[in-house]
Order: C-alpha cells, then sequence, then structure tokens
C-alpha cells in the first residue's frame, strides 16, 4: 500500500495489488527454477552414483605383465609379474569407474560408502605388500641395505587416504607407483644389480604371515554380523604371559547394524588384491613351491578367495539370523577367508619344513 496527497476526484491511497501479484509472481518463478536446478543435479548424482557403484574385474596378472614387458622392451625377469601387479592394483584404485572415492568432499561420492570401504580393502593389502618388498622381497638379508625407491614408495601408500587437498591422496599414491615403476625398471635391467626380487621361501612365508593376520581380523568382524559369544585367548598357550590390563572372560561381540555393509566391502576389496597378489606370487616363486610340493596349496587358496569375489544380487548386504529364513552374506564371506586362511596356515608349513 501507497500513501499520497490527497488530490479532489482521486482516492485517498493507492492500492498496488496489481504491482505485488507482479513481484510474487517473479519470485515464484525464481524458486521454481531453482528447484528444478535442485532436482537436476540430485538426479544427475543419483545417476553417477550409480555408474560408479562398481567393483573392477579381475585381470590376468601374466598376460598383463607380458605385454607390460613387451611395451617397455623390458625381460620378465624374477618379480616382475609381482611388481607389475603391485603396480596395476595401485592404478586400479585410482583409475576405476568414478576415480579414487574415498577422500570425496563433494556429491555423489561423499554420499557413497560401499566403494570407498572396498578401496580401503585393496589399500590394506597394497600397504601390506609395499612394507614385505621393502623389509624381504627386496633384501637377500636382515643387514643388507634396503632399496631407495621402496622405502620412499611405503611412506607414500601410508600417507591418509582421506586427504583431499594439500596434498591429494592420489598424487601421494601416484607418486608411490612412479618409484615402483623405477624400481621394476632397475630389476628388468641386467646392468643394474643394485635392484633384487628374492624369490626365497622365507620371504613368501613373511608375506603369508602378514596376509595371515589380515584375513583372520576379517574372518572374525564378518562372523560378528549376528553377534557371538567370545572366550578370552589372550593368553592362552604361554603360562609366563601377560597383558597390561585385566580384559573379560567372555564377551559378546556384535559388529553394529550400520557398520555390517562396510565391513563386508572392505574384505571384498582386500580379497580382490590379494587374488591377484597370489597368482603372481605363484609365477615368481615357482620354483621355490615346485621343490615344497606346495604349488597346490597355493592354487587351493586362489580357489577359496575366488568365492568372495562372485556377484552380489541383492541390492544389499543381508544379514539373516544364523540358520534363519534370510541370507547372511557376511557369514559366507567369513566361511571363504576362513578356508582360504587355513590354507595359508598350511602353505607356511610346508615352506618351513626343509
Amino acid at each position: 500500500m501507497q500513501w499520497k496527497f490527497w488530490q479532489p476526484n482521486e482516492p485517498l491511497y493507492v492500492d498496488d495489488a496489481s504491482t505485488s501479484f507482479s513481484q510474487g509472481g517473479s519470485l515464484g518463478t525464481i524458486g521454481k527454477s531453482v528447484g528444478a536446478l535442485v532436482g537436476v543435479c540430485l538426479l544427475i548424482s543419483v545417476v553417477l552414483a550409480w555408474w560408479w557403484d562398481y567393483e573392477p574385474d579381475q585381470f590376468d596378472v601374466r598376460d598383463y605383465a607380458a605385454m607390460i614387458a613387451q611395451a617397455n622392451n623390458e625381460n620378465l625377469v624374477t618379480g616382475y609379474v609381482t611388481t607389475t601387479t603391485v603396480i596395476q592394483i595401485a592404478n586400479t584404485l585410482l583409475a576405476k569407474r568414478g576415480g579414487y572415492l574415498t577422500n570425496d568432499a563433494m556429491p555423489p561420492g561423499i554420499w557413497m560408502d560401499n566403494l570407498p570401504e572396498w578401496e580401503f580393502g585393496v589399500l590394506t593389502a597394497l600397504r601390506d605388500t609395499a612394507r614385505i618388498y621393502r623389509n624381504d622381497f627386496s633384501r637377500s638379508q636382515s643387514q643388507s641395505v634396503e632399496d631407495p625407491d621402496l622405502s620412499t614408495a611405503e611412506g607414500h601408500f601410508f600417507f591418509d587416504s582421506s586427504s583431499w587437498i594439500l596434498p591429494r591422496t592420489e598424487n601421494e599414491y601416484r607418486e608411490g607407483i612412479r618409484l615402483f615403476e623405477s624400481y621394476r625398471a632397475r630389476l628388468a635391467d641386467a646392468e643394474q644389480t643394485n635392484a633384487q626380487f628374492y624369490a626365497r621361501a622365507d620371504n613368501l612365508q613373511q608375506w603369508l604371515a602378514a596376509m595371515e593376520t589380515r584375513l583372520g581380523s576379517h574372518s572374525q568382524r564378518l562372523s560378528a554380523s549376528v553377534g557371538k559369544r567370545q572366550l578370552n585367548l589372550d593368553l592362552a598357550g604361554d603360562a609366563a604371559a601377560s597383558q597390561a590390563t585385566d580384559a573379560p572372560q567372555d564377551t559378546i561381540i556384535k559388529t553394529p547394524w550400520l557398520e555390517i555393509d562396510n565391513v563386508f566391502f572392505q574384505a571384498r576389496g582386500f580379497c580382490w588384491a590379494l587374488l591377484h597378489m597370489l597368482t603372481a606370487l605363484e609365477h615368481d616363486f615357482g620354483d621355490v613351491l615346485d621343490k615344497k610340493t606346495a604349488r597346490v596349496s597355493l592354487q587351493q587358496i586362489i580357489r577359496e578367495l575366488e568365492g568372495t569375489q562372485g556377484t552380489l544380487w541383492s541390492p544389499m548386504v543381508l544379514n539373516g539370523d544364523g540358520l534363519g529364513p534370510l541370507a547372511n552374506h557376511s557369514l559366507i564371506m567369513a566361511s571363504y577367508i576362513s578356508r582360504a586362511n587355513a590354507a595359508i596356515i598350511d602353505l607356511r608349513t610346508l615352506l618351513s619344513q626343509g
């Protein structure tokens, strides 16, 4: 409403309803435009999330290593296949559909949790292997000098997995990949004897011991999806053993409901990387395995782990109770992993025999 001085034959005030209506209509149009824009952005985010929610396929480690060796004019020396496999696993982590998602700060990556957990499982296997490379595979004895590329690469792979800026996680991991590629180039060069890969039974045991520990942890966490009673076995087998503080002798262990799918996909990612590493190690440690008649034992581990990569037909990780009417995907995954872990223990026993 607008007031003005009264003049003869004029109303006392002028109603600007028409003006208000016009302004209201403009605001309504703007609101509708903003709403439509938000809706389009949400639709694009949902489509991208569906497209990115994809686990990479397995690749043939031997064929891929042969292709890389031919492209670089390098020889398939001992350790070449395993090293190339490590590099390709790391590249897949960064270059798969949607890229590296763990450190995403914008939609839809920030809303996704299954693939980031898968990535962390792969990263765990990658980190453990990088450490074994630095301490065992590339060294002849405990008093030998560390390889400079591998000692630096390990630190890059252990960088914070969720850093999105200054420095970005992807840049750190790419530097670790570059250092492994430098080591591989020196490894394949007959004139550079300072880069070595020692395919010995004790080195393979060290790597298997690290994987055994990880698989045991994954199996326990997966089995806890329905809750279970756990006796305290921390000091079992050593009468003189002690620990810092007392712990309950009987506890109930149960994975929180909102973390069940996280545990599942983390184990799935770890097993994906482990499958490729075992296949590569079978090639590079072939003579050692044959001498110990242990090749079939390693192949059995691979066979068990292949079950962990089956297609998940359900839109979510089901958590049926024990022998109830619904499936429990976590317990099925735990079954495969437990059998693989038992096979690793048997393989380590074979390798330790004279």
